[in-house]
């Protein structure tokens, strides 16, 4: 035993012995965000009849979920660092029970959405504060299986999310329909919560970092410039402003990295360090999250097609398509393997997905009309393959070919760009495809149209994975106890 080892043996005495159920109640949030970032997408058909919604209104019922958990995430964090991890937390998790029963009980489309927003940012606020605890609640060798747990429970809640939608939707409880999806947090949100108030401790950070407010808004209207006229422009009939609004975006983003030099230049916290761009890692991870967690939206395509084109059941939608994690089950078990190969882990991983969404096409096109879900099974476990080797890998290749003084900056860079990706990916996607089947397309050929777009969003993800450093990538076991060092931890949400 070494001396670093005896010693932290002697300070264990200094964290609680109820940590490994602290860490249960807490893991609640992690699950419950996935579950609901990913819940509705089966129930989109029967929102729409329930409420007269329409397309465009069903893109942002996904996606504003997606994005202002993105927005609010590293200031969620920033607050538990500053006013307490514990009580940040508590805030969190009862705004997103409040939000999940404003959501359920919404009685047109635009209350949904905007109970959907209320609710990322209630997200934002309690899913950053678990692994800050976690860092804190636990000693250096206990946090590798604690990390462990943390990426179970985001593939736990990923894959319940839809299959937790068709039961409920197939169940139709007292007659809700699609509500019960929302209204199940309540019961399991006042549990935790209760749970969490008695188990967990209060935490600080050691240096409190200050709040960019400006930069904030600033991004956030840059992302509503470019995603607001793709998924209202086609029931607008594409107005003059619309393209307008597209062509700002850029001019938006790059006056919010000036804005971040500034913030940074006067000893202020900026909300994406502007140092990390000059960094290949740093940029190229940025690019392939985005472009890669864009095709994510595939789901949207599938269970509105399978569903209004093929007549599957909300509960038969979801199983046809949890076949996918058995591709990520494969994948999980040897891309950590690979790792030390670096960008070329991403690339292959991002050439991965992409045939199998090709397939997926293939597959679409081939049965229209009397699609079964084992026709799906070969596209969607290549997919889950491919999703594995990127998902399980990046944040990690990343931080290994960064500075460590820079890795959590980075890691909260990676992270927030998925969220990002998930949200853009559902406005460019499902706009394709609802564009054509509106247009007076077949549902297949519809459906067709918005998985060729994510097989292009994983080209150019591969093509991105470039940008990244090349060689191999040495993975040591001193990185920073604030960083995922290890192959195991998933990089997605």
């Amino acid at each position: 035993m070494t001396a670093g080892q005896r010693a932290e043996g002697t300070d264990l005495a200094e964290y609680s012995p109820r940590r490994w159920v602290t860490l249960a109640v807490t893991l609640f949030a992690v699950l419950m965000d996935m579950v609901d970032n990913t819940v509705l997408n089966v129930a989109l058909p029967a929102v729409q009849e329930d409420l007269d919604a329409s397309s465009a209104q069903l893109e942002w019922s996904v996606a504003g979920y997606t994005l202002a958990f993105a927005a609010a995430m590293i200031t969620g964090a920033r607050l538990g660092d500053q006013f307490g991890r514990r009580r940040i937390y508590l805030i969190g998790l009862g705004g997103f029970v409040v939000t999940s029963a404003l959501a359920g009980a919404s009685a047109d489309a635009e209350t949904l959405i905007a109970s959907r927003v209320l609710q990322g940012i209630a997200a934002a606020l309690m899913v950053p504060q678990v692994l800050a605890m976690l860092q804190v609640d636990f000693p250096r060798s206990e946090r590798p299986k604690a990390m462990s747990l943390y990426g179970m429970s985001l593939a736990v809640g990923g894959i319940g999310g839809p299959l937790l939608g068709g039961v409920l939707l197939e169940a139709d409880l007292f007659g809700l329909g699609w509500r019960p999806i929302f209204f199940v947090n309540i019961p399991i949100g006042i549990a935790a919560l209760i749970a969490a108030a008695i188990l967990t401790r209060e935490s600080r950070a050691e240096r409190r970092e200050t709040f960019d407010v400006t930069g904030t808004l600033i991004a956030t209207a840059g992302l509503l410039a470019l995603l607001f006229p793709l998924v209202q422009g086609r029931e607008l009939d594409w107005p003059w402003w619309t393209f307008a609004l597209m062509a700002a975006c850029p001019a938006i983003l790059w006056a919010f990295h000036r804005h971040e030099r500034r913030v940074a230049a006067a000893g202020r916290s900026p909300l994406i360090d502007p140092a990390l761009l000059r960094h290949r890692g740093a940029v190229g991870g940025l690019l392939v999250a985005v472009l890669f967690f864009c095709g994510m939206a595939y789901q949207v395509v599938l269970t509105v097609h399978l569903q209004v084109g093929e007549g599957y059941s909300p509960l038969r939608t979801a199983l046809a398509l949890a076949t996918f994690t058995v591709g990520v089950g494969i994948g999980s078990g040897f891309a950590p393997r690979l790792m030390p190969l670096g960008r070329r882990v991403v690339l292959m991983g991002s050439a991965v997905i992409a045939t199998g969404m090709a397939v997926t096409t293939f597959t679409v096109d081939r049965y229209a009309g009397s699609l079964e879900w084992w026709h799906l099974v070969p596209g969607m476990v290549i997919s889950g393959v491919g999703l594995a080797m990127v998902a399980g890998t990046l944040l990690n290749i990343v931080l290994a070919t960064m500075p460590k003084s820079a890795s959590g900056a980075a890691s909260s860079l990676v992270n927030t760009a998925i969220q990002v990706g998930v949200a853009t990916g559902v406005a460019v996607v499902a706009t394709v495809y609802f564009s054509l089947l509106e247009g007076g397309e077949t549902p297949s050929d519809s459906a067709v149209g918005g998985l060729l777009t994510v097989v292009g969003l994983q080209v150019l993800a591969g093509a991105c994975a470039l940008v990244l450093p090349p060689g191999r990538v040495s993975l040591t076991d001193d990185a920073p106890a604030d960083a995922p060092a290890r192959p195991q931890e998933p990089a997605a949400r």
